[in-house]
């Protein structure tokens, strides 16, 4: 049977414009404004939607996404209220669910009590920000069975090898980062992007999403001459601080989603 997410990159493939991930850090600024925000990120036509669980050490993530994630733990989000959160929306979301989180919260909960309840909720992909591709393989059969996507991360000094592998492992689609480093919004999509996709390609015909740096239209269309979407995280995610507890933040994600896929 097929997944959500591939039905959801098979419909941008046919349409031939750019997809849009959009990452949140779930609990920012607390859990049930998240609700709110995911179906506004929705409403406005995010192609798939990550949901960041917060955890106390993000080694990858820039200072936005750090402020989120100490305005999520503040708040008392876990990882279970993560999966809870999802098993709310799913029946108002159309688009698919990926939960993002690094391993330490998934392995505390226990890895087979986790894709249990992510598959219960309707959770569609997990990507664990720090499994070495090498160690994938259990964890990855593990949610294959329970039809859940692993999608895992490239990055530009992933070696050609590692590449392959993770072409064999993944599904969904695979996730590229553009450039070294820590998380952010950028003014320019980094120069090894398009080398990045092509070489991606060469070994495997799963999606491609790209992402680090990316918060605007041209963005985005930029991005989609190469890969089949593009993730914006930390500029939607600024968005969401810049709103804080205002009357307007679902508004304003929405607006600002329509904005980047205009």
């Amino acid at each position: 049977m097929s997944s959500r997410l591939a039905g959801t990159f098979g419909r941008i493939r046919a349409n031939g414009a750019p997809g849009l991930v959009t990452y949140v850090t779930a609990g920012d600024p607390d859990l049930p404004r998240t609700e709110g925000i995911l179906m506004a990120l929705d409403r406005a036509g995010a192609d798939v939607l990550e949901v960041g669980v917060p955890f106390s050490d993000p080694l990858a993530d820039g200072p936005v996404i750090q402020r989120a994630t100490e305005r999520a733990l503040v708040s008392g989000t876990t990882l279970t209220r993560v999966i809870d959160l999802v098993g709310r929306v799913r029946g108002s979301v159309q688009a698919p669910i990926v939960i993002f989180s690094y391993a330490n919260p998934i392995f505390r909960l226990g890895a087979e009590r986790f894709a249990d309840r992510a598959r219960d909720v309707g959770v569609d992909g997990v990507l664990v920000l720090d499994l070495p591709i090498e160690e994938a393989d259990e964890f990855r059969n593990m949610l294959a069975v329970r039809g859940i996507d692993t999608i895992l991360l490239l990055s530009p000094t992933t070696t050609d090898e590692r590449l392959r592998r993770a072409a064999a492992l993944g599904s969904g689609f695979l996730y590229a980062i553009s450039r070294l480093g820590v998380t952010g919004a950028r003014d320019r999509i980094a120069d090894g992007a398009h080398e990045m996709v092509d070489r991606i390609r060469r070994v495997s015909d799963l999606p491609v999403a790209l992402g680090f740096g990316i918060s605007t239209p041209e963005h985005v269309r930029e991005v989609g001459q190469w890969a089949d979407a593009a993730v914006v995280g930390s500029a939607l995610v600024n968005v969401i601080a810049e709103a804080g507890s205002s009357a307007d933040l679902n508004r304003r994600v929405e607006e600002y989603v329509r904005w980047l896929k205009s």
